[in-house]
Order: structure tokens, then sequence, then C-alpha cells
């Protein structure tokens, strides 16, 4: 005789009503035109964009931890610049170098006796721009002017380097300072990189300077 489903024991109702559920479940996702299976039709496409987005991110984080080292470098970079900038400017800067130049002087006791400027003389990537000097002073203080040099920002370079015993002050046009001992002739060289200033100084130009 054929029980009736109420008469089932509630365990196999209870799993009768899971099974069904399930059913539905399997049916609504897989048969094409119900709602759940247009669901999960986008949610896959959804999870299928997903993928390459996530892969698209996770470069972009490498690309931001780069980008914070290139940032760091051209800083770095940037201060070299203005320290090159400083010690080989663009521009000749003619008055500030002989500025420079006869304050180590004045700061050593030499007094410089003419300073001729020569002409500038172009190399692949930069000028040279060269001065005769005549000077004279106790050798220690000329000793110390060379010294002097070598410590202005500004990069160049002593030769030509005479140093030769001084006469005294018989016939001399200048007043000769006390412990006057040696007279020095020699050329600076100065350097900068703008090419526009490179035909300033096409002829030499004497200046001279009484102590």
């Amino acid at each position: 005789m054929a029980t009736s489903f109420r008469d089932w024991p509630w365990p196999l109702q209870a799993l009768f009503y899971a099974g069904f559920a399930v059913l539905l479940v399997l049916a609504g996702l897989y048969i094409p035109g119900l709602p759940l299976s247009n669901v999960r039709i986008r949610l896959e496409g959804a999870q299928a964009q997903l993928k390459p987005l996530e892969t698209e991110v996770a470069n972009l984080r490498v690309y931001k931890q780069r980008r914070a080292e290139l940032q760091s470098e051209m800083d770095a970079l940037e201060k070299q610049l203005a320290t090159l900038q400083t010690i080989v400017p663009e521009d000749k800067q003619t008055d500030q170098f002989i500025i420079m130049v006869e304050g180590a002087a004045l700061s050593s006791g030499v007094a410089i006796r003419h300073l001729t400027a020569k002409p500038v003389a172009s190399r692949s990537y930069y000028f040279e721009m060269p001065f005769d000097i005549d000077a004279d002073g106790p050798y220690y203080s000329v000793l110390d002017f060379f010294a002097r040099l070598g410590r202005l920002s500004r990069i160049m370079n002593v030769g030509d380097l005479k140093l030769t015993a001084f006469g005294g002050a018989g016939g001399a046009r200048f007043h000769i300072a006390s412990g006057t001992s040696v007279n020095g002739t020699f050329t600076i060289t100065t350097f900068f990189t703008k090419a526009a200033e490179a035909a300033a100084l096409a002829t030499g130009k004497t200046l001279g300077h009484t102590r």
C-alpha cells in the first residue's frame, strides 16, 4: 500500500525538500533564459574581466614604486646639476670671475698688476676663457694665493706659471708692498658652456691694477 508523503518520517521529508531545492537552483543556473542562469553568465563575464584588471593593477603597483625611485634619482640629478652650474656656469660671468680672483689676491696680500683677457677657445662641449695675469707679493703670500684659487667655487686651471725674484722697487711703476719678493706671470683658464657667449671675447683686453 502506497504511503502518503505526509506520512513519511520528517528526516526523509527534509531530505526530499533539500534535494528538490538543489534541483531548482541547478535548473535556474544552467537552463538558458531563466533569471539565475542570466545572473551566472554575467558573473562569469565579470570574473573574466576582473582577472586582467587585477594583473594590470599589480603591474601598476610596480610602476608606482619605480616612479618613487625615479623621482628620487631626478632630485639627486637636479642637485648635481645645480652644483655643476656653479662651478661651470652657462654664461661667462666675466665680472664675477675677476672679482673672485681679485678677492683671493687681496686676502693673500698679493698685488695683481695686469689682467689680460685672451680670446675664448671652443671645445667639444664647453668653452675656455683664459686670462694672463701679472702679480707680485711675498713668496708665501703668492703660495697662499694659489691655494685660495683652488678653493674657489668655480673651476679654473693655472698654467704657464713663471716665478722670478723681485728686483726691487727702483724704477717700478707701482707702489711695492713691504716684503714683496716674488713676481709671477701665469694664465688662469676658466670655463662656461653657453655657445651664444663664444664670440664675446674676440680680442684681448688689458686691465691695469695699481696697489
